[in-house]
C-alpha cells in the first residue's frame, strides 16, 4: 500500500475512534488497519495515537498529521472528481441517517425525485430520532435538526427551523394559556426526546433559557407528541414542520410566541474526508432545493 492509503486509513481510525469500527467502514480486518497505522508512524518517525484497551486517543502530532491528512485527501478527490466520469454525474451507494418525523412526513415525499434525477445512485436510509455516530457506524450523511455539537463533522444548513409551543383549542379552553415559560410548570406537558431531563428553550430577557417541564407522557417522536397534544393531553413544543398541517386547520394554536427562540435550522453533516464526494453534494443540494419549495411549513 502506498503513503495515501495509509493516511486513509488513520483518518478513518480517528473518525471512527477505534480500529474496530474503521475496519468495518472500509472492508479490511481490524489486524491490518492496526498494522498500515503503526508501519505509517514508523515511516514518520511519531507516535500518532495511543492506544488503550478501551479506545484511541490521538497525540498531538497525530492531530496536527490528521488536519493535513484531511486536506490532502479532500484535495486528492477533488482532483479525480474533476478528471473522472463520476464527475459528470453522481452515482454509488449513499447511506443516510434521518430522524423519524422528518423522513416520514418530508423525505419520504422528495426521494423518489431524487432517485429519478439521479438514476446511478442508490439510497440506504434509516430513520432513528437518536444522534448517531455517521462514521462509527457506517452512515455517509446524516440529517440533524436544531442546534449542533461541536464536532469535526462538515454541517450545511439545508432548511431553517422554527420551534413553537403548542395545545389543543380544548386543553385551553380548560386551562389557562401561559403567559410566560415559568407557568409551564403548572401545566401538563407533553416532553418529547431521549433524555430523563427535558427542558424547552425560549428567550427570556434576550437570553436562551432552559425551562425543565415534566409530564405525563414521554415519547421519543414528535407526531407523537403532536397527535397527543392534538387530542387535548398538554402542551408541546415542537418543530413547525411537523404540527403546521394542525395549526393550519385550527387543531392546534400556538402560546409563548414573545418567548420562541430564533430560528435554527436543518442541517446535512458529514464528515470532512467526504467533503469532495459528488453524491453527496448532490443530496444536500436536492434537500436544499427541496427545503425551499416548502419553505412556508417550516
Amino acid at each position: 500500500m502506498d503513503l495515501l492509503d495509509d493516511m486513509r486509513i488513520f483518518v478513518n481510525a480517528v473518525d471512527a475512534r477505534g480500529f474496530t469500527a474503521a475496519a468495518e467502514k472500509l472492508g479490511l480486518s481490524k489486524q491490518f488497519v492496526s498494522r498500515r497505522v503503526t508501519t505509517l508512524e514508523a515511516a514518520l518517525g511519531a507516535r500518532l495515537l495511543l492506544r488503550t484497551t478501551r479506545r484511541l486517543a490521538v497525540t498531538d502530532l497525530g492531530r496536527i498529521y490528521y488536519d493535513r491528512a484531511v486536506k490532502i485527501l479532500e484535495d486528492v478527490a477533488a482532483a479525480n472528481l474533476a478528471v473522472s466520469s463520476q464527475g459528470e454525474r453522481p452515482r454509488g451507494n449513499l447511506r443516510v441517517s434521518a430522524p423519524m418525523s422528518f423522513g416520514t412526513m418530508f423525505l419520504a415525499s422528495v426521494m423518489p425525485a431524487f432517485l429519478k434525477a439521479h438514476p446511478d445512485v442508490t439510497i440506504e436510509m434509516e430513520l432513528n430520532d437518536r444522534t448517531v455516530d455517521i462514521v462509527g457506524e457506517g452512515y455517509d450523511v446524516a440529517v440533524r435538526i436544531g442546534l449542533l455539537a461541536d464536532s469535526s463533522l462538515i454541517a450545511r444548513p439545508i432548511a431553517p427551523m422554527r420551534m413553537v409551543t403548542c395545545a389543543s383549542p380544548a386543553y385551553l379552553d380548560a386551562h389557562d394559556a401561559p403567559a410566560i415559560p415559568a407557568d409551564l410548570r403548572d401545566h401538563a406537558c407533553l416532553p418529547y426526546g431521549h433524555s430523563q431531563r427535558v427542558e424547552w428553550t425560549y428567550q427570556i430577557d434576550g437570553k436562551l433559557t432552559g425551562v425543565p417541564i415534566t409530564g405525563r407522557l414521554r415519547v421519543n417522536n414528535g407526531e407523537l407528541a403532536r397527535d397527543a397534544a392534538v387530542a387535548g393531553l398538554g402542551l408541546a413544543w415542537l418543530p413547525v414542520f411537523i404540527v403546521a398541517p394542525a395549526l393550519a386547520n385550527g387543531r392546534l394554536v400556538t402560546v409563548l410566541d414573545d418567548f420562541a427562540p430564533p430560528p435554527s435550522a436543518i442541517h446535512v453533516v458529514y464528515p470532512q474526508h467526504r467533503q469532495a464526494s459528488l453524491v453527496i453534494r448532490s443530496f444536500a443540494d436536492f434537500l436544499t432545493s427541496a427545503c425551499a419549495v416548502a419553505g412556508t411549513t417550516w
